[in-house]
């Protein structure tokens, strides 16, 4: 076959890089209504579209484990009717305004969000105001929000992959850490909540001080305040305080965890431990060195388990950065009678990375990549708006997104390198095999990654 010439095509050779191209965050405004709601706004006129994203500075880390799912189950309830509307008025009330409306809680933050016509931007302020601030909470909607809910967490005990990341937040985190149990909240919590419960949690935490509205789109800035002051100017009371605790791993040295499902002939891997807050002055060279480790297709724990020795489909690490220090987790998958090899390659690789870190070459590619795909995920008003919450609900530099691409591209191999250093730790690995213990057991015990204790599959 040829490889180039006149009116060929060289299949052989790969193509050079082009340059990097320059991408603008849009600029970032912020003023305060009355009351104290902040506004964050944005000029994004491409096309006539707005985002407003209500912003709360509450999550479900703030929520007591006994009420645990408390926060995302009020958001979700939002959607079933307001003083003024039923659940299905309001729903036509967004609908026949071309109005897409979302809630949902996190760990450390609640965001009600709409995206319609820049021409109907007001009314779309009015309707999410009356969302936020006049919820009804009527008993046969959240009755079966509730239902809907715990039908999720009772399907994500039965599927390995969920029930897997559940156990290892579980066995990463002490039992009195938030980030020990699911974001949804367990069975257990979720059936006893009421209208009354969620009533209580709005009353406590849907409050404008210490909130903010986040504007992306074609906006007219005039009119927006108008209409912000006029929606939500009435609204009063402090958001409560930021939840402030210790994220304590269960444990300090390394251990193996098998969590028995009898009959399976697959393992699903969870490696990792207690990893680092959004806030750590190590994001940048943090999110390089997790690129090479297993943030990509070409990484080296993907280039090992699945290319070299063929023990799975993928394999992926990740910083789950939260206020606290969230979980730094390897996942994979892999059949019954390769798990013991397959923990052994990944405990490999990150006892490797963490005393050598990354190649230049590495480090470049990575770079490169971050850089590249930084404009792709800022395509739309939403995610620009995501963008913007992400300051407001990590206390970020307001011109972080701005220079964020500068930043990865300042990385050396060798900041990156004391990033791993400092942030993977695999002496404090929590090696965690959600499978058949009596297929992998003795393997995993003749490995001699940690002392391995086998735990009932039950959640």
């Amino acid at each position: 076959m040829s490889r180039g010439g006149a009116g060929s095509l060289d299949r052989f050779t790969p193509p050079v890089p082009g340059a990097v191209r320059s991408f603008d965050f849009p600029e970032v405004s912020r003023s305060s209504l009355s009351n104290g709601l902040e506004v964050w706004s944005a000029a994004a006129p491409r096309v006539p579209l707005v985002t407003l994203s209500l912003v709360l500075p509450v999550g479900e880390a703030g929520v007591p484990q006994e009420r645990a799912g408390a926060l995302a189950l009020t958001a979700d309830a939002l959607e079933g009717g307001t003083l003024r509307r039923s659940g299905t008025e309001l729903a036509e009330a967004f609908e026949r305004l071309g109005i897409t409306f979302s809630a949902a809680a996190g760990w450390d933050g609640t965001s009600l969000s709409v995206t319609c016509l820049a021409d109907r931007m007001e009314r779309a302020v009015a309707l999410l105001a009356e969302v936020a601030m006049e919820p009804a909470f009527p008993g046969d909607e959240v009755n079966r929000l509730r239902e809907q809910s715990l039908s999720r967490i009772r399907q994500r005990l039965m599927d390995p992959s969920g029930f897997a990341t559940d156990r290892a937040a579980a066995l990463f985190y002490a039992d009195e850490v938030p980030y020990a149990r699911p974001v949804g909240g367990t069975e257990a919590s979720v059936s006893d909540l009421t209208p009354e419960v969620l009533r209580s949690f709005w009353e406590r935490c849907f409050r404008p001080r210490g909130a903010a509205v986040v504007a992306v789109g074609d906006l007219d800035t005039q009119a927006l305040a108008g209409a912000l002051e006029a929606a939500f100017g009435a609204w009063t009371g402090d958001a409560p305080s930021r939840p402030d605790f210790a994220p304590e791993p269960r444990a300090d040295g390394r251990a193996v965890h098998v969590v028995h499902r009898p009959g399976s002939v697959q393992s699903e891997l969870r490696i990792g431990h207690v990893g680092a807050p959004r806030d750590t002055p190590d994001y940048v060279p943090l999110a390089v060195a997790n690129t090479v480790l297993g943030g990509s297709f070409t990484s080296r724990l993907n280039l090992n388990l699945r290319e070299r020795n063929g023990f799975t489909y993928g394999v992926r690490s990740r910083f789950s950065f939260r206020r606290q220090a969230g979980p730094f987790t390897v996942s994979t998958a892999v059949g019954s009678d390769q798990t013991a090899p397959a923990a052994r390659e990944v405990m490999a690789e990150l006892e490797t990375f963490a005393r050598q870190g990354p190649t230049e070459e590495e480090t470049a590619t990575a770079r490169d990549y971050i850089a590249g795909v930084f404009p792709l995920q800022l395509e739309t008003t939403s995610q620009v708006a995501g963008r913007i919450t992400e300051i407001v609900v990590y206390d970020l530099p307001e011109d972080w997104p701005t220079f964020f691409r500068d930043r990865v591209r300042s990385v050396t191999a060798q900041a990156a390198a004391d990033a791993a250093r400092r942030h993977i730790r695999p002496g404090s690995a929590q090696i965690v095999v959600v499978g058949d213990a009596e297929a992998v057991t003795s393997t995993l015990e003749a490995e001699g990654l940690g002392p391995v204790t086998v735990h009932d599959g039950v959640g």
